[in-house]
């Protein structure tokens, strides 16, 4: 496994026990306000792990794409997914 990949797996991880700790804080009634700042770092965390996932993507398949002659069907591709991930 490339280095990358267990760097993103280790953040997915982490993400996971967070969500897994927000559960727990709605079942035990936390604070909303508490909550809600959970929230917005596991939300931090999947930005970071989809940031690096493209940037590999870009790396590899897209420039692959560009060798074989079909790059603007992946540029097309990372334009949608910026564009969803601007809104």
């Amino acid at each position: 496994m490339v280095s990358q990949d267990k760097q993103i797996i280790n953040l997915l991880k982490t993400s996971k026990g967070q969500i897994e700790g927000i559960i727990k804080m709605i079942e035990d009634n936390r604070y909303c306000v508490d909550i809600s700042k959970q929230i917005l770092a596991v939300q931090a965390q999947l930005k970071k792990v989809n940031l690096k996932i493209l940037d590999g993507h870009i790396k590899s398949c897209v420039k692959q794409a560009f060798v074989e002659g079909h790059g603007d069907e992946k540029v097309d591709e990372i334009i949608e997914i910026l564009d969803k991930y601007a809104k």
